[in-house]
C-alpha cells in the first residue's frame, strides 16, 4: 500500500498544520526507507521519537500530578506506564490511520511494517518531537491531551486489558479462563485472527486483530466492558 497523501491529509486528521513540512515528512520515514536512498538521502523519525519520548513523558506527568493529587506513587507510575507504553500509542495512532502515512523500506514493507505496534508507537512520539519543534509546547501538549490523554478510563481499561481481565476474575470470581483462536481470514501476508476469552465454557469477549496478541487484548477489553455494564466495580482495576 503507499502512503496516502502526505502531509496535507494527515495535517488534516491531527488538526495541525506545519510551518516546515519537512519535519513531519521526516516524523513519517522510517530508517529502512532512509537506508535504500542512494542520493538525497531523506533523514528518517528516531532523533524526533526520541524528542517526542521526551515530551509525553513531561505531559503525562503533569497531566496525572494534577488531575490525581490523592493518588499513592505506586498506582500514579502505574497509570503513567498504561498510558505511554506501546500498545497504547499504537492504538492511537491506528485511529489515525499512521501506518498508512509512512515511508518504509522494500524490507519492512513486505515484513508488515505499517502495522506493526513497535513501529506505529514510535511514529506517533515522533509526530509529537515535530510539533514541538514546529510549534512549541502548546501545540504539542494539546496534541498529547486530544489523541493520548482523552476518553482515559476507557483507555487506561484497554491499555493492559489482559492484566486487568485476569486481577478482576482472579479478585472477584476466582475462576479459571481462557483465551481460544476461533477464527482467521485473510491472505496469508495480512490475517486477521478472531479470539474469544472463555470462563467455564460462557464467552466473556471476543475480538479481532492482525495479530493474536491484540485480538486477545480486544477480547480482554470487550470482556471487561461487560463486567462493567453489568455493574461491576472496576476501579481496583483501573
Amino acid at each position: 500500500m503507499m502512503p496516502l497523501g502526505v502531509p496535507k491529509d494527515l495535517e488534516n486528521r491531527i488538526g495541525y498544520h506545519f510551518h516546515n513540512q519537512a519535519l513531519l515528512k521526516q516524523a513519517l520515514t522510517h530508517s529502512s526507507f532512509s537506508n535504500e536512498q542512494k542520493i538525497n538521502k531523506k533523514p528518517h523519525y528516531e532523533r524526533l521519537e526520541f524528542l517526542g519520548d521526551a515530551v509525553l513523558e513531561l505531559v503525562a506527568r503533569d497531566f496525572l500530578y494534577h488531575k490525581y493529587p490523592q493518588m499513592a506513587e505506586g498506582k500514579f507510575s502505574k497509570k503513567r506506564e498504561a498510558m505511554v507504553c506501546e500498545a497504547s500509542l499504537a492504538l492511537c495512532a491506528e485511529d489515525l490511520d499512521l501506518g498508512n502515512f509512512l515511508l518504509l523500506g522494500k524490507g519492512e514493507e513486505s515484513d508488515r511494517g505499517r502495522i506493526k505496534a513497535s513501529i506505529i508507537a514510535d511514529v506517533m512520539e515522533a509526530i509529537i518531537g515535530a510539533i514541538y519543534l514546529d510549534g512549541g509546547m502548546e501545540p504539542a501538549k494539546a496534541h498529547i491531551y486530544r489523541f493520548i490523554l482523552s476518553d482515559l478510563e476507557h483507555k487506561t481499561l484497554f491499555y493492559d486489558s489482559k492484566s486487568n481481565l485476569q486481577e478482576y476474575i482472579q479478585k472477584h470470581l476466582k475462576k479459571e479462563f481462557h483465551y481460544e483462536l476461533v477464527g482467521m481470514s485473510g491472505p496469508e501476508h495480512d490475517k486477521i485472527f478472531q479470539v474469544e476469552v472463555l470462563m467455564e465454557g460462557v464467552r466473556l469477549g471476543s475480538g479481532q486483530g492482525r495479530t493474536k496478541k491484540a485480538a486477545e487484548q480486544k477480547a480482554a477489553y470487550e470482556a471487561l466492558l461487560g463486567f462493567k455494564a453489568a455493574g461491576k466495580e472496576l476501579n481496583s482495576c483501573i
